[in-house]
């Protein structure tokens, strides 16, 4: 389903979108969707706007002890988000083909940035489907970078008037691949923490324990 609104892309001196003028919408789709849920698609929008400017800010501060904290807050709120969009009936597509809504955002600095922040405690694995349980090796800073992009897609669509499509991306791509990706990130980020408050023994190597304990003990 689509809806009309005023909106677009444009890019800030942070790199973050902005509404510009509205292309190609639908004016009629608007009638499609009730009140709450356009209530409903603009706290998501809210909630994936804060979390996309709040990635940028951490990366370019690269203030590593404040970020681990700072990124487990984020990612749980984003989750949250999630979980309400997976607990929803299924979106259905007002047509065929998604409206186009651009080229995706350049999000290699702000990875590079990331993964450079993280240093030894960005490469860390995770089974990505636990009824096939296959041990996956990724990193961090890919993971939020491709987490990002995939919510920027659906604030894109929104911001466009594609309300419909908006919601509907942003409750298929949770399901498979978002949503799977931030949970990891999550457990990994909560076991930097946990080492750290609990000394716990961890599967980690030496370097990635250093670099840990360097991490979360760095003043601000």
């Amino acid at each position: 389903m689509t809806s009309s609104a005023t909106g677009g892309t444009g890019t800030d001196e942070t790199g973050s979108l902005e509404p510009a003028e509205a292309a190609g919408g639908d004016p009629l789709a608007a009638l499609e969707l009730d009140a709450e849920t356009e209530e409903f698609a603009q706290q998501i929008a809210d909630q994936v706007a804060s979390f996309l400017l709040a990635l940028r800010a951490i990366a370019r501060e690269a203030d590593g002890g404040r970020a681990i904290s700072l990124l487990l807050l984020e990612i749980s709120q984003v989750l949250l988000a999630g979980a309400r969009l997976g607990a929803q009936q299924d979106f259905t597509l007002h047509s065929r083909y998604q409206p186009d809504v651009g080229p995706e955002p350049d999000l290699d600095e702000m990875r590079m940035r990331l993964a450079l922040m993280l240093d030894n405690i960005d490469t860390y694995s995770f089974v990505f489907d636990p009824y096939v349980p296959e041990v996956v090796e990724s990193q961090l800073s890919d993971d939020l970078a491709a987490i990002a992009t995939d919510l920027d897609t659906g604030l894109r669509h929104y911001r466009l008037g594609n309300v419909g499509e908006a919601l509907w991306w942003w409750q298929f791509s949770y399901v498979s691949s978002w949503g799977n990706l931030a949970g990891a990130a999550l457990n990994a980020l909560l076991s930097v923490v946990a080492h750290d408050r609990l000394d716990v023994d961890l599967d980690l190597d030496a370097d990635q324990v250093a670099a840990a304990d360097a991490m979360l003990s760095d003043p601000e």
